[in-house]
């Protein structure tokens, strides 16, 4: 089975905010700019958005803020890169502990 939330087609709609299978659950998160998001997790994860928003602050603040880096690049920075790893780490160990107290 899948489930989206608000799908691309509908006048004034975004696109896809969220896309949910029996397998995976698929995030999206766009800026005003039109820059979109993207993390598939577990379907069984579902604040994806503090994520997104972490991920978002990432980019503002070591990609835009980069005077080498244009619109429409794609992302080269390894600041963003390191930090972006940490964060995912960070997810996955919090998301590890949670399992690990339920089971």
């Amino acid at each position: 089975a899948v489930v989206s939330t608000q799908s691309t087609g509908i006048e004034g709609s975004s696109g896809i905010q969220q896309l949910v299978t029996d397998e995976f659950g698929l995030h999206c998160f766009q800026t005003i700019t039109g820059v979109k998001f993207f993390v598939m997790v577990d379907h069984k994860q579902t604040a994806c958005e503090p994520l997104l928003h972490r991920i978002y602050e990432l980019y503002t603040d070591f990609v835009l803020k980069n005077p080498f880096y244009l619109i429409d690049m794609p992302i080269r920075c390894d600041l963003f890169d390191q930090n972006l790893k940490r964060v995912i780490e960070q997810v996955e160990r919090a998301s590890a502990y949670s399992s690990a107290t339920l089971a």
